[in-house]
């Protein structure tokens, strides 16, 4: 089997558009208190997330599903540019936030080789966000696999999370 570079195929990308100034959006994304409200797809919970939000940090959290199965990811930070730019690299790991095979928790991912997620922030205009993800796996893959089904719930629940946000101002 031949490994996917970078260069050689057509990553997940999910965008979405946030009624809200590109601060709120980034501190959704950035802050333990909310990440833990979004975190994970539909029906998913994340009674853990530990964070230390700077390049050669880590953010560890768990996500549990609705019948209870916990699921940790762990993602390493390798690039910030406040308010604009996140670029990491995020696995399945264990409790302890070593990395483990996704295959460990019956998820299929066909990361692409030296890819890293990247999250890019963009003010719009008219007091709105635009929040790009570029996935480190294939986006064939990621159709198959529900990761891009995934990422679009996990969308969903930011929206409500920054929408709770713009409320409370």
């Amino acid at each position: 089997m031949t490994k996917n570079t970078v260069n050689e195929v057509e990553r997940m990308v999910v965008t979405r558009v946030f009624d809200a100034p590109r601060e709120l959006v980034w501190k959704a994304w950035t802050d333990p208190k909310y990440i833990m409200q979004w975190w994970g797809p539909k029906g998913f919970t994340s009674p853990v997330c530990k964070m230390d939000f700077r390049v050669g940090g880590k953010l560890h959290c768990c996500m549990k599903s609705p019948d209870g199965q916990e699921f940790w990811n762990a993602v390493e930070y390798h690039e910030i540019i406040p308010y604009e730019k996140i670029v990491s690299l995020m696995y399945f790991s264990d409790p302890e936030g070593n990395r483990v095979d996704p295959a460990q928790y019956g998820i299929e991912h066909e990361a692409v080789e030296g890819a890293y997620d990247v999250a890019l922030f963009e003010d719009i205009g008219n007091g709105q966000t635009k929040l790009t993800f570029i996935g480190n796996e294939p986006m064939e893959s990621a159709k198959n696999s529900g990761q891009l089904e995934g990422w679009n719930q996990i969308l969903d629940k930011i929206a409500d999370v920054v929408a709770g946000m713009v409320q409370s101002r």
